[in-house]
């Protein structure tokens, strides 16, 4: 017998890449279990499964960065207890960072794909489901999206839950609709702004030298990179990002202002039309702004 699940949940983070750097993700996820029928005629009930999975999903992947321990561009070492730094190292454009252990996913490959972060997610929830359940499939799927996306990370200081890791992300659609018309012309200019961008607070920036980051940060400077530092309640967060893959608001970057930054930004292009936009934050949810002249 099997049970199935679809669209159990969604995994928003982002992973290292040594051609893309840093890259916003969004995989929603499918369950499909197999095993003998329990006491109740179930192989597990419907709500266990998506607290239990979901619970561990959440935990362990979910709003991390996730890092392929193989690659051997990336380098990771312990900056003291419970915090580690991690590097990729790309010409011109590395990435450092130093925070609490809580904010990475090291998975054992070289390259992080659907395959392999799917294998990961076989690793960790191995034993934790209960013994009638003999067989376990794991499905990660992109959304599909009609139109333009683009891929960004950011990290939410303020944010009482794992949004406050300074380095997690989403992949997410775009529209700008014109007097009451979606402009595919402006998603899509939008959408290569900023794909695979790191779209940072400039409350946060501060001197590369002011960060702990580890000696492959002496590659970083001042003129190639943006440094950004802050504490919230999980821990100190530290990131070193090239200026290049990074863009600045005067905000936070919650998807909220994120929807009103792009009206702002696109507005002088359709002056005297009316500009609704709406801004998604990976799968389903975002914001909605409207520009009023």
């Amino acid at each position: 017998m099997k049970l199935f699940v679809r669209d159990l949940t969604v995994i928003d983070a982002s992973y290292l890449c040594e051609k893309r750097g840093m890259v916003g993700e969004s995989w929603i996820l499918d369950v499909v279990m197999s095993g003998e029928l329990n006491e109740m005629s179930m192989v597990l009930d419907f709500s266990r499964v998506k607290k239990q999975i979901k619970q561990l999903v959440d935990e362990y992947v979910d709003h991390r960065l996730i890092v392929p321990t193989q690659n051997s561009r990336i380098h990771v070492a312990e900056s003291k207890p419970g915090y580690a730094t991690v590097d990729l190292l790309r010409e011109g454009k590395s990435i450092h960072l130093n925070c609490p252990e809580q904010a990475y996913c090291y998975i054992d490959d070289d390259a992080v794909t659907i395959e392999s972060v799917t294998q990961h997610l076989h690793k960790v929830l191995e034993g934790k489901l209960p013994e009638n359940v003999q067989g376990l499939e794991l499905k990660l799927r992109h959304e599909k999206i009609d139109g333009a996306f683009y891929h960004y990370s950011h990290g939410l200081k303020k944010h009482d839950g794992n949004c406050q890791r300074i380095a997690h992300g989403h992949r997410s659609p775009v529209e700008l609709i014109v007097d009451g018309q979606r402009d595919t012309e402006l998603e899509l200019q939008w959408a290569e702004r900023w794909q695979d961008i790191y779209l940072g607070s400039s409350e946060d920036v501060v001197a590369l030298p002011e960060l702990g980051l580890s000696e492959h940060a002496a590659v970083a400077s001042d003129t190639t990179h943006y440094g950004f530092r802050y504490t919230a309640p999980q821990g100190e967060f530290e990131l070193a990002i090239a200026r290049a893959e990074t863009e600045i608001l005067n905000t936070d970057t919650t998807v909220e202002l994120l929807a009103q930054y792009i009206g702002e930004q696109v507005s002088p292009t359709v002056k005297g039309k009316s500009l609704d936009v709406v801004a998604y934050e990976g799968v389903g949810k975002g914001a909605m702004a409207s520009v009023v002249f």
